[in-house]
């Protein structure tokens, strides 16, 4: 009797396992054609978030400026920087009676678009002052509102301290360097010149170029005066020395917005406000490099300019040419501020570097 229970209970135990098996089976069956969403456990909480209204769209940072072996530094980033466009979104169910404002007004409602500013500041080994001027000029380059492109040339042996210094500055910059030696400081400078313009026409950057000293002092209202250039500008330019306390006027002499003459004036101890017409000369034979201002478009567009096509870029003399279009129409440039009021650009002398005697080195190792 003893086996023929356990049998039974064998029996009972197996019934019960299918039958627990089955019922799992049909309720995993049916589960399956339950829909998935979970709107209506979690519709009371999603009614409490606030819609989306709007998104804004915001230009990216620039990235790091790198100087290449080949002698041009890479900057990835976007000179002109497209502005912010805000895109509105009319939420679900919003009664309001005013239609959504429209991206074209939103743009339209933003202040005009400056032009870019393309500084040239041309370098020397040989000036001991050059690291604390650069960063002088860089601070007040920071304080001008955007687009501004700050254009650093310098020999490709120097270049790794100033690129380090140029990362810090928060300024957007490209920094061109180049291998060539030179022994006449003039020639030396030229070329630089030519290397930030064949930059600027190799890239087509438009905007207004100026070439600024790294010893050049300047009131802010200068850098908007110049956005306004339609071609050419031109102002005065007042040389300081300071070991010497001289200071001397080089610029164009303006009624309204035209050149009348030209003068090259030491103005020390002279108290005249005004200068007469023994003061004056009808052209100059060379104008202040950092007494004018064009269109970078001169560079690239000989159809409006001028410019023989004949050579190829990389041989011609951009600088030169520069010089030439401006000297050949006086009727093109316009003076800044107008009757050249006021100066607005100081360049400001320093000494170059001097080897100190035997004895004044050995004191200066203590």
């Amino acid at each position: 009797m003893g086996s023929m229970d356990r049998s039974k209970k064998r029996i009972q135990l197996w019934k019960k396992a299918l039958v627990h098996f089955a019922l799992c089976f049909v309720m995993g069956f049916f589960t399956g054609f339950a829909p998935h969403s979970t709107a209506t456990l979690f519709s009371h909480r999603r009614a409490d978030r606030q819609p989306v209204t709007g998104i804004s769209f915001h230009p990216a940072a620039p990235e790091e400026q790198v100087v290449e072996p080949d002698g041009e530094a890479v900057n990835r980033s976007l000179i002109e920087i497209p502005r912010s466009a805000a895109v509105a979104a009319v939420a679900p169910g919003d009664d309001s009676d005013d239609p959504p404002p429209s991206v074209e007004g939103s743009v339209e409602a933003q202040p005009p678009s400056r032009r870019l500013l393309i500084i040239v500041t041309t370098t020397r080994a040989d000036d001991r002052f050059q690291g604390a001027l650069l960063l002088r000029l860089a601070h007040t380059l920071r304080l001008v509102p955007p687009p501004l492109l700050w254009i650093v040339v310098q020999a490709y042996a120097e270049a790794p301290a100033t690129a380090a210094m140029l990362r810090t500055t928060g300024v957007i910059y490209r920094h061109l360097t180049f291998k060539e030696n030179f022994t006449d400081p003039a020639a030396e400078a030229d070329h630089q010149r030519n290397v930030a313009l064949s930059h600027v026409e190799y890239h087509r950057l438009t905007g207004i170029v100026h070439f600024a000293g790294a010893s050049n002092a300047y009131d802010l209202r200068f850098f908007e005066e110049i956005r306004e250039i339609e071609a050419f500008g031109t102002w005065p330019v007042a040389m300081v020395s300071t070991n010497r306390k001289r200071v001397v006027v080089d610029g164009p002499v303006c009624r309204a917005s035209r050149v009348e003459g030209w003068i090259l004036k030491d103005s020390s101890n002279d108290k005249r406000l005004l200068p007469t017409g023994t003061d004056m000369n009808p052209k100059p034979p060379k104008i202040n490099i950092s007494g004018f201002a064009f269109n970078s478009s001169i560079l690239w567009d000989p159809e409006r300019w001028g410019r023989p096509t004949s050579l190829p870029d990389t041989s011609q003399d951009s600088i030169k040419f520069v010089h030439e279009v401006i000297l050949e129409d006086e009727t093109k440039l316009k003076c800044l501020p107008a009757d050249c009021s006021r100066i607005m650009v100081w360049h400001l002398y320093t000494p170059r570097a001097i080897p100190l005697p035997f004895h004044d080195q050995s004191q200066a190792k203590r």
